[in-house]
């Protein structure tokens, strides 16, 4: 009688933690060194999000909306004004073209985000600073980047090659990897 899956000697909030943070870090740098039974669990979740992106890359219109964006100053800053006493911040309409998800690309853009932990980029130049953090939309990469990429591939997105075993423990270590 089969499981359908490995329990990797974890409960089910541990096993499920550490496959999310995997998939995760696969997916922001493109590859990540594991142990063989990790990657084989990694790589099912990995390639169903990368099938998800292939089929709805396309799934989207683009819409011109006016926007307020404030004005500033060309050191950077904000211009304010005084305004019944009070400092305010000028802005400017303009208007931008954005991508709207249709309602399918959306569903699947919710559910790679319901698998994915949200990642935040800290730029070397200013490490420790929280200023300069941005969040990376990972869905949009996925769509964006190997949405396009894997298009004319009909699954095999990942491949795995193997290290050999690990020193304290002797698991056969893995690369786990985007073709």
């Amino acid at each position: 009688m089969t499981r359908g899956y490995r329990k990797l000697g974890k409960t089910s909030s541990q096993r499920k933690a550490l496959m999310r943070n995997q998939v995760t870090a696969l997916i922001w740098h493109g590859r990540i060194r594991t142990t063989e039974a990790r990657a084989k669990e990694v790589k099912k979740i990995a390639e169903g999000l990368v099938a998800m992106a292939v089929k709805e890359r396309d799934n989207f219109e683009t819409v011109k909306v006016m926007a307020k964006i404030p004005i500033k100053d060309k050191s950077g800053k904000r211009v304010k004004e005084v305004v019944d006493g009070k400092r305010r911040t000028q802005y400017e309409t303009v208007e931008k073209e954005i991508r709207k998800d249709l309602p399918s690309r959306l569903y699947a853009r919710s559910r790679i985000k319901s698998v994915l932990y949200p990642v935040v980029y800290v730029p070397q130049e200013r490490a420790g600073r929280k200023r300069n953090t941005k969040e990376v939309d990972l869905a949009a990469k996925l769509f964006d980047e190997y949405g396009p990429k894997y298009a004319n591939r009909n699954g095999g997105y990942t491949r795995i090659i193997k290290l050999g075993p690990r020193k304290g423990d002797a698991a056969m270590e893995v690369i786990l990897e985007f073709v």
